[in-house]
This record gives C-alpha cells, sequence and structure tokens, in this order.
C-alpha cells in the first residue's frame, strides 16, 4: 500500500467552541490532506459529537480517543499513528489558511528537506486586526536548520510553535523526537532539536495558520494549577537547553546565543511565580527552586550583566523574604 503523501495530527481537549472552526478549514485544504488523525485526549465537553457531526465530511480524519493526558501525550500518540511521508500539527482551537502546505509540500519534494518553515498569523477573534508572526523575515533558499536557529537568535525571535513547520516524517522517527508528557511549552526543546537535527530546512514566509488569541477566565484554582504547570514545565526546559547547550562545542557562536535564550526563556519563572495566587506555595516553589539549583543553572548560563543583575535579584528577593531559611 502506498504511503499518504501528508498526515495532520490534531490534539482535541475541550475546545468545543474552536472545534468546528479547525475542522472547517481542514475540510477546505487544497490539495486535501490525505490523513488527518484526530487525538481525543478525553473531552468531557461536546468534542466528541462535533467530531462524529464532522465525519462524513473528513473521511481522511480517524479520531483516536485515550484518557486525558495533556497535549504532549496527545502528540504523541498522533506521531506514533501517522503514516503520512510529511507531518505536521494543527491545534484545535487554530484554523489554517485553505492552501497552508500546498507550497510546502512541494517544497519539501523537490528540495528533499527535512522541513519548511512556515510562518501564521495572531488571531484575535475581531478584537483588533490580525498580523503575522514573523512580519520581517525574508523567504529563505536551502540552509542547515542550525543556521535558521543562529539567525533567529540573533534577532532574539524565534517562535517554537510546532504548527509553523512541515516535517519529514523519517526525520522525526530518525531523530527520535517525541514531547514529554505532562509538560507544556513542549516546543520550545522540541524545535530547537529538530532545528539542530535538520540537515536541508527552507522558509517560505506563507502565512498557513492562524493562531487564535482568545480571551479566557479561570477561577484561582486553574490559574494556580496551570501557573505551577507552565513553573515545572520552564524548569525542565532550561535543563535540557543547557545539556544541548553543552553539546555544541563546535559552535561558539551558537552555544551562546542559546544560552541566552535559554535564560531569557526561564526567566518568566518569576513572574509566573509573582503571579501565583497560592503565595505560600509561591514562596515554597522558589525555595525549592534555589536548592536544587535552578538560580545556579541560570547564573551559569547567562550571556551578559542584564541577564546576571535580574537573576542576582530574584535571588536576593527570595532571601530578604525570608524563604528557605
Amino acid at each position: 500500500m502506498t504511503a499518504p503523501l501528508l498526515s495532520l495530527v490534531v490534539p482535541v481537549y475541550n475546545v468545543a467552541p474552536y472545534l468546528p472552526r479547525c475542522l472547517e478549514s481542514l475540510a477546505a485544504l487544497a490539495p486535501p490532506a490525505d490523513e488527518i488523525i484526530v487525538v481525543d485526549d478525553g473531552s468531557t465537553d461536546d468534542c466528541p459529537r462535533i467530531l462524529a457531526g464532522f465525519a462524513p465530511r473528513l473521511p481522511r480524519m480517524r479520531v483516536i480517543r485515550q484518557e486525558n493526558g495533556g497535549l504532549s501525550a496527545a502528540r504523541n500518540t498522533g506521531l506514533d499513528a501517522a503514516r503520512g511521508k510529511y507531518l505536521a500539527f494543527v491545534d484545535s482551537d487554530d484554523f489554517v489558511s485553505p492552501d497552508a502546505y500546498a507550497e510546502a509540500l512541494r517544497l519539501a519534494e523537490d528540495g528533499e528537506l527535512d522541513m519548511v518553515l512556515l510562518n501564521a498569523e495572531y488571531h484575535f477573534e475581531g478584537r483588533q486586526a490580525d498580523y503575522a508572526i514573523y512580519a520581517d523575515v525574508p523567504a529563505t533558499g536551502i540552509v542547515p536548520g542550525r543556521e535558521w536557529l543562529r539567525q533567529r537568535f540573533r534577532a532574539r525571535r524565534l517562535l517554537h510553535m510546532v504548527w509553523m513547520h512541515l516535517y519529514r516524517r523519517d526525520f522525526i522517527e530518525a531523530n527520535r523526537l517525541r514531547f514529554v508528557p505532562p509538560l507544556i511549552h513542549e516546543d520550545v526543546v522540541w524545535t530547537t532539536r529538530a532545528l539542530l537535527a535538520a540537515s536541508r530546512v527552507r522558509y517560505t514566509g506563507h502565512r498557513a495558520v492562524h493562531y487564535r488569541i482568545p480571551v479566557r477566565t479561570f477561577s484561582d484554582e486553574e490559574n494556580q494549577k496551570r501557573a505551577q504547570l507552565i513553573v515545572d514545565s520552564s524548569v525542565y526546559n532550561a535543563a535540557t537547553l543547557a545539556a544541548i547547550s553543552a553539546a555544541l562545542t563546535d559552535d561558539a557562536e551558537l552555544r551562546q546565543l542559546l544560552d541566552y535564550h535559554l535564560v531569557d526563556g526561564a526567566l518568566s519563572v518569576f513572574h509566573k511565580l509573582a503571579k501565583m495566587p497560592d503565595r505560600q506555595v509561591a514562596g515554597a516553589t522558589l525555595s525549592r527552586l534555589r536548592r536544587e539549583g535552578f538560580l545556579r543553572l541560570l547564573w551559569q548560563h547567562a550571556a551578559d550583566y542584564t541577564q546576571r543583575r535580574r537573576i542576582a535579584r530574584h535571588w536576593l528577593r527570595s532571601w530578604l523574604a525570608g524563604i528557605g531559611k
């Protein structure tokens, strides 16, 4: 049996207000995707009914249902099931352009590419005008992935979203790329590893995806849980990027750029701790991070005086507050 050309992996979890728009956009793709793998990650809202209703319009859609394990687990399930030569991710609260992957597939085939790098638009649901994520990045020829990474690091503007790329699936498998459940912000490590491993990539600038920015409200309990997960995920990402940096012994500039990026992203942990509803847990978490060496890791990888000053300020504040005594 001939393998399909394009597989789309679509994780779904309690996105009933947005799912129809996403599925409408997948039904309108030209050329159509050969395989759409929807992973219903234990939805408790109307998502199962919506998916069933779209089945006649999306005959290439296969729904896999599993207990809730988070976005990383759902994407891994989709990866394991995919059979296409090429693969892209679609988040179920976003939607894609009708020609989202047409040019990317042609370029990937003609250029024997590991990845095609796409653009996207922030979609504000009418509250303000949508605009491109990469507003001023020129299209490229074929380059190694690390050179695209270097360019984005130099500009200090790298968006890690995994759904902005088309991947050759055997490239994913050869490099054993998977996500880490139950962590979020899982794109950070994935995209860094993928670009470092890719020999041939090309950026098109095509706005393939419309990235929804909804207005959402959460209870204190929900905010607390999410903030803790973001902190834990950011700590994991920092440690993993530090290990990747240590392995870049042949490229001092890229290593330095990655270190700056590592620290810049990890410093958001303190912003999350400052807004954590449970102040006692926030203090205990900061104390634990210091004891476990997180602040020391950031200090060791800080690229300039500004970053070190910010790290020192957070360290001092924790002691002045009497945390960890």
